[in-house]
């Protein structure tokens, strides 16, 4: 029986060729503009390590000076060295991590030298952040307590400069420092790159992983925000610098231990205090991944905005879809009142009626999809630092299709219903 609807849908769809394709196109635009917008939307939102996000946790510690005025009564985004290698000592959490980005210059025998970018970090970095290890290994706690010479590689890295093969062992210069190739890293991206976002929110990774202590012993330079209180005869990035530029990442297991661990900062901060390191009370943050990136606004305030333009948009689309169904239903009066005379029923009117608005949100979405991968090429087009990564995947696909023929089954129901009501008696009688 749907078979024959569909019959009679198709070719009520065909009579009127120009109406029609108003239609069509009226809801491909509408869907597509808006297929196109959650699609950014979601890939900005989205969790960057959904296996954990609720069991890894953003250190932040208030050692704003007294007479700072910080309206939110937030503390600092990044730490101090002195605090960070501080908590790393005290070890309070199962694993935990000091992370910086940074660069510096990386000779190869026989390469030409070039400048590569670094991440500076501790050796729970990699089982924490679940980063995938193709060759080797990282370092340990015994490489940082000794700032040993070793390194982790890229898999782009290694495959840049030896081929892809298996380089552990092999010596690389790093500011004329020979190191050691521990491990070499697979692909991993994580997007957002919610770990430090201070260098860059989405893009390519690090291609070299050092020891933090390591970099701090050879004074490598980093990038990333760097927030000093007051002027200073050493180095910003030296043990008792009055800054806060370093990340501190926890690994949590359950809402008990992020208690414990939160006493333990606030104790921590009560203690540096009564020192005379902070000057006001304790006043500590520990936010999961999630968390973090929500309180960062990672996601831009005009991404929701237009969002919610595109689903208006949407709507006015669907508007107009309804009026141009009724206008169409509603000249086939004489047709609906010829039908009941022969035994239709009004359900049978509004079944036939329902399926010509599926059809046209079928073949409406089909030319969304189509539009919504345009519109994803131009935005991949755009001088962002996330335009690479947005692409339409099969759940998106297939939110496009079920939107745009559930979205325009809804439309048709008034239109439908008012034909389903048209009286046989009245319309045989103008005939």
């Amino acid at each position: 029986m749907l078979g024959y609807y569909f019959s009679l849908a198709w070719r009520s769809l065909r009579q009127n060729r120009a109406l029609t394709v108003l239609m069509v196109l009226t809801l491909a635009v509408g869907i597509g503009a808006t297929m196109t917008t959650l699609t950014v939307f979601k890939t900005l939102s989205r969790d960057p390590i959904p296996q954990k996000s609720d069991r890894l946790f953003r250190v932040q510690l208030d050692m704003y000076p007294a007479d700072v005025k910080n309206s939110d009564k937030e503390p600092p985004y990044d730490i101090s060295r002195f605090d960070a290698e501080t908590l790393l000592a005290q070890r309070h959490a199962k694993a935990q991590v000091v992370t910086v980005g940074g660069s510096a210059p990386l000779e190869i025998d026989n390469q030409t030298p070039f400048s590569a970018r670094m991440r500076f970090t501790s050796a729970d970095f990699f089982p924490m952040f679940l980063v995938p290890i193709r060759y080797g290994h990282g370092w340990n706690a015994n490489d940082d307590a000794s700032r040993a010479r070793v390194a982790v590689l890229s898999d782009e890295l290694n495959q840049k400069i030896f081929g892809g093969a298996n380089s552990v062992g092999k010596t690389i210069r790093i500011q004329s420092t020979p190191f050691t190739v521990v491990g070499v890293a697979g692909h991993w991206r994580p997007d957002p790159r919610y770990y430090d976002i201070n260098t860059q929110r989405y893009g390519n990774g690090e291609e070299v992983y050092l020891p933090f202590s390591t970099s701090r012993d050879l004074s490598l330079g980093m990038d990333g925000n760097m927030d000093c209180f007051k002027a200073s005869n050493d180095d910003n990035t030296s043990l008792n610098a009055p800054c806060v530029w370093l990340q501190y990442w926890v690994e949590l297991e359950s809402p008990t231990q992020a208690n414990d661990f939160r006493a333990y900062l606030s104790r921590y901060s009560e203690q540096q205090r009564a020192a005379g390191r902070y000057s006001r009370p304790p006043n500590a943050r520990l936010r999961s991944v999630t968390d973090w990136l929500d309180y960062r606004k990672i996601v831009p305030s005009d991404a929701h905005l237009q969002l919610w333009l595109a689903l208006g948009f949407l709507v006015v689309c669907l508007v107009n879809v309804v009026g141009l169904l009724m206008a169409k239903f509603l000249r086939k009066q004489g047709e609906i009142g010829v039908r009941r005379a022969l035994g239709a029923t009004r359900r049978d009117i509004f079944i036939q009626f329902l399926m010509e608005a599926g059809v046209v949100g079928l073949v409406g979405s089909v030319g969304g999809l189509l539009l919504s991968l345009l519109g994803l090429w131009a935005v991949r087009h755009q001088p962002t630092d996330y335009a690479e990564i947005v692409h339409l995947d099969p759940a998106m696909l297939a939110l496009t299709i079920v939107l745009g023929v559930i979205a325009t089954l809804l439309a048709g129901l008034l239109p439908a219903f008012r034909a389903m009501r048209i009286a046989p008696a009245i319309q045989l009688k103008t005939q």
